[in-house]
């Protein structure tokens, strides 16, 4: 199992970047920057010139709020300044912020998605080939590439496409056209395996040979009480937050919770936070998080996940001791 970090979702360009830097020391495999205050193909330049070994993703970069041509030429210039290091996440994002935060158009995004997907690999492989673009599809349409503007055969290969995904059909999209799956942090292992795991299985034709899972569990760690309570009410909140969004429903009604979902979205139209995060009890919690100092969280995270994932980063919606995010990743390293 290798072992990424993930740089907080509201840190800086230049925060990442040194996060990054400290993560290679440390001994991470991989780090991954997210898409929310800052762009993060930005974020991950500055991070491939400060490092040299650790691998990158964009966790995720919103294809829908871009084209099939843009990501192209952004990913291959990753995949040049990082020197092969790059790994290429993509998400849809959900309808609100496609159509009112984006202003893109938003339709049947599993069969958008694999389109996107398609059309990304058409316009490398022109690049690589010198053969005519030629990609018309229904959502996208790439016929023209004049030497001008192609920058030609990139000498690391392209990077490898993951996917994230929540439901079945965009799991199945990402088992047909992408490298890997970025589960959601709001994933309990009954969803992981009785759903996402045989979609992507029927999906490849029965083998995940050659495919990347990459998991990121919701973790309560702390050396002490009063660093998991602390810790323990941030992740109550963020499993609230996510389990309000209609597009994450499917992972509560497996559990029969479906009545909390319509109780958390009534409250969170009304911004009601913190009630939000009281609605999640002991059970809902230990269902969809570990908790415990670090020897406590890497067992249980083996334990869950260590015969499913290619790829673990820990999900801490708060500020989590280094030392024992550092220990966690030596104790998972060794599994």
């Amino acid at each position: 199992m290798l072992v990424d970090f993930a740089a907080p979702v509201s840190a800086s360009p230049a925060e990442a970047e040194a996060a990054a830097v400290s993560a290679e020391q440390v001994g991470y495999d991989g780090f991954g920057a997210a898409e929310t205050k800052h762009d993060v193909f930005t974020t991950l330049a500055l991070v491939a010139r400060a490092t040299e070994r650790i691998q990158l993703r964009s966790g995720i970069a919103v294809a829908f709020a871009r084209n099939p041509m843009t990501v192209a030429v952004l990913a291959n210039d990753l995949q040049l300044i990082s020197e092969g290091r790059f790994r290429l996440g993509l998400g849809s994002q959900v309808k609100p912020h496609i159509e009112r935060r984006f202003s893109m158009p938003w339709s049947r995004p599993a069969a958008r998605m694999e389109e996107f997907v398609g059309a990304l690999r058409a316009i490398w492989t022109a690049w690589a080939t010198g053969e005519r673009m030629l990609f018309r599809g229904e959502f996208y349409k790439h016929t023209l590439m004049t030497e001008f503007f192609d920058p030609g055969p990139n000498p690391h290969g392209n990077p490898p496409v993951e996917l994230a995904a929540v439901g079945e059909l965009m799991t199945s999209t990402a088992g047909r056209v992408a490298d890997g799956l970025l589960v959601h942090p709001l994933t309990s292992v009954a969803y992981l395996e009785e759903k996402l795991v045989p979609a992507l299985r029927e999906a490849r034709g029965g083998s995940l040979d050659g495919f990347d899972l990459s998991l990121s569990p919701m973790v309560v760690l702390g050396a002490d009480e009063a660093q998991r309570a602390k810790a323990e009410e941030a992740v109550r909140r963020q499993i609230a937050f996510y389990a309000s969004t209609p597009s994450y429903r499917a992972v509560l009604d497996l559990h029969g919770w479906g009545d909390l979902a319509d109780r958390l979205t009534m409250l969170s139209r009304r911004q009601e936070w913190v009630a939000m995060g009281a609605e999640i009890t002991d059970e809902i919690l230990d269902v969809f998080a570990v908790a415990g100092d670090a020897a406590a969280v890497a067992g249980q995270l083996k334990a869950r996940f260590g015969t499913t994932a290619d790829r673990i980063s820990l999900y801490t919606p708060y500020e989590a001791d280094r030392y024992q995010m550092a220990a966690v990743r030596a104790e998972l390293s060794r599994s």
